[in-house]
């Protein structure tokens, strides 16, 4: 599964839940594989010095965070025995509540995709380029640390 197209991870706004559901059908057919595993990030209403975040506004340098993306999903097929892997993150506001990071992986086997899983999105956090600056409910703003 080698020289893979680099992909277009981004989406406008949240991701919806419909289009994770229908990404999660598309796979009833491919009867090799044997597990899926999701992981979904939701924007938090975390508060700092006082203020709530309502929403994190997303930006990336794409051509730039869509190459690491796919350097990413190259080591992980490398390292992993995964049938497939599909990540979505978002660009714009997404408010709290709602979904800015997908990450789907599947395999033949249940231990693979907990591994896999686990490491795309470790190395999601640590290497790509995508900010997002903390909206606050009195519209102030900053930019977002990664924890």
């Amino acid at each position: 599964m080698k020289n893979r197209k680099i992909k277009n991870v981004f989406r406008e706004g949240a991701i919806a839940s419909q289009f994770i559901g229908d990404s999660i059908a598309k796979h009833q057919s491919k009867t090799t594989i044997g597990a899926h595993s999701i992981f979904l990030g939701q924007v938090r209403a975390d508060e700092l010095e006082g203020k709530t975040v309502s929403a994190i506004e997303y930006t990336a340098h794409e051509e730039m965070a869509n190459i690491k993306f796919h350097e990413i999903r190259e080591t992980t097929f490398e390292k992993f025995n995964l049938s497939c892997m599909h990540i979505y993150h978002s660009l714009g506001l997404v408010k709290t509540g709602e979904i800015c990071l997908f990450v789907f992986v599947s395999s033949p086997r249940r231990k693979e995709v907990f591994k896999a899983l686990e490491f795309v999105v470790e190395e999601i956090k640590a290497k790509v380029p995508v900010f997002g600056k903390e909206i606050f409910e009195d519209s102030s703003h900053q930019w977002k640390v990664n924890s």
